[in-house]
């Protein structure tokens, strides 16, 4: 029989508790949704309003994966959901809006993806977003080498920047943005990657073609375009081991010498919120939101 449990008067059937997903360390899916609820006060914020896309793997990082949009068949009646634009015509899609909604989200195994901008504004977008993948045998030390130059940039032009990990081999930069068009804030994220190519020939590539990429931190500027998607703050990823895309204090950037040493699992995310808070908290901060220089995206 499926265990079912209520979650602020929401009954939700949660199914194959004892299941291993991550063979790695033997974390379970009970374990999963521990994660989950032990992390909804920090995560919740960042889902809220931003229609979600799933990657899942209920049969683990192994197994079966595939990504989805539309509202899944059985989703129930009292999750929220949103009519999303896209150019074949609207389609809907989850807004993970509550404890209930994460709770039976995460149920179905899947990592968190959204937007940069929120259900009620389409394409304007509210936040930027830097996801630099290293080329082996580049590592994560070599994108914290490229954040810190980004870093400085971004400052110069007046922006506050804040980073995470991807919870895969690279990391992410943000940066709370006043609503812009998403075509805009791609166009400036590509102009200060190609700066960065520029500046640093030997580190740093802005195109996704394989070739150019072996050694060298790719800084992908595309996940601003409104119709993408980047992991979100706090998800567990489909890895063999159980790590999550987490925010990092610059002091960690400037510091990383080591390839490991930025890698955040599920069992580190609780002790961090104790001692840190919620690091990209000041992303929600409509007084940090700063706009794009008069000149840029045009």
């Amino acid at each position: 029989m499926t265990p079912i449990t209520e979650v602020e008067g929401r009954r939700l059937p949660l199914s194959n508790l004892d299941k291993v997903l991550y063979p790695a360390t033997g974390f379970t899916k009970a374990e999963v949704l521990h994660y989950y609820a032990s992390t909804a006060e920090a995560l919740l914020p960042h889902l809220r309003d931003r229609p979600v896309s799933f990657l899942r793997y209920p049969d683990g990082p192994d197994g079966q994966q595939f990504f989805a949009k539309n509202v899944p068949p059985g989703t129930p009646d009292w999750v929220h959901t949103a009519e999303v634009p896209r150019s074949e015509g609207g389609v809907r899609q989850i807004l993970v809006q509550d404890l209930p909604s994460l709770m039976w989200a995460a149920n179905l195994v899947t990592e968190f993806h959204v937007p940069q901008w929120r259900a009620g504004t389409p394409a304007q977008a509210d936040r930027m977003v830097f996801d630099l993948d290293p080329g082996r045998p580049a590592t994560v030390v070599e994108c914290c080498r490229a954040a810190r130059w980004l870093r400085e940039r971004l400052t110069a032009d007046g922006f506050h920047v804040y980073a995470k990990t991807s919870g895969s081999k690279g990391l992410h930069l943000l940066v709370p943005l006043e609503p812009t068009p998403s075509e805009r804030v791609t166009a400036y994220a590509k102009e200060l990657a190609v700066e960065a190519e520029r500046e640093l020939p030997a580190l740093v590539v802005h195109r996704m073609t394989r070739s150019l990429r072996p050694g060298k931190v790719f800084v992908d500027f595309s996940q601003n375009a409104a119709a993408k998607t980047t992991a979100a703050p706090y998800t567990l990823r489909a890895r063999p081991e159980p790590t999550v895309s987490a925010p990092v204090t610059w002091a960690e950037v400037e510091g990383c010498e080591e390839p490991g040493q930025l890698a955040l699992a599920a069992d580190d995310i609780a002790p961090r919120l104790r001692r840190h808070g919620d690091l990209l908290a000041p992303l929600l901060d409509p007084d940090l939101a700063q706009p794009l220089p008069a000149r840029a995206g045009r």
